[in-house]
């Protein structure tokens, strides 16, 4: 099995490239706002601990599966000893069964990202991000209050790959990422 993880800063365009590298290699996409929806929508706020729980229920039994693999979508802040936790968190799941890891950074500026802040296929899949003012200005928190783009060589896994996708459409960056890792 393989697990590709895709992250980066917010509205990078994590979800969109995924999408797109699904449909090169037959991975299955879960982005993370697969969990932090329906937990809105049901509970009227964020619950970190009911996402936290769903999504280490797909982890277990989806590495148990006999599928591919799965692209995980996640925002990484890599000044949080938390985040780098949660990765190796998730790893876990999978590591018994021989999964090979994959990472991916995507990086783009901030304008850029604003930019695809308001993209109709984010607005699509991620409902909680339709308030465009609240929206915006959380990406702009994150980004006073996180270091959401990695140092070189901070990452130090060997199957990683940083791109600077700001020039770069959704299917060329999968594009590379398949080419990349031979997936």
């Amino acid at each position: 099995m393989k697990l590709v993880f895709i992250l980066g800063d917010a509205a990078v365009g994590k979800m969109t490239v995924g999408q797109e590298l699904m449909k090169l290699t037959g991975l299955r996409l879960f982005h993370n706002h697969m969990t932090i929806e329906p937990v809105l929508e049901i509970f009227g706020r964020f619950d970190g601990k009911t996402i936290q729980e769903l999504r280490d229920v797909i982890f277990r039994n989806f590495a148990a599966s006999d599928n591919y693999g799965m692209i995980f979508t996640v925002m990484m802040a890599f000044d949080m000893a938390s985040d780098w936790e949660y990765l190796e968190h998730v790893k876990q799941f999978f590591e018994p069964y021989g999964t090979e890891f994959y990472y991916v950074e995507l990086i783009a500026p901030q304008e850029v990202r604003l930019a695809r802040n308001v993209s109709e296929n984010r607005l699509k899949h991620k409902p909680s991000k339709r308030d465009l003012e609240v929206s915006n200005r959380r990406l702009l928190k994150d980004d006073e209050n996180h270091r959401c783009v990695s140092y070189p060589g901070e990452f130090p896994f060997d199957k990683y790959l940083r791109i600077e996708n700001a020039d770069l459409s959704a299917a060329e960056t999968a594009k590379l990422i398949q080419e990349t890792f031979g997936l």
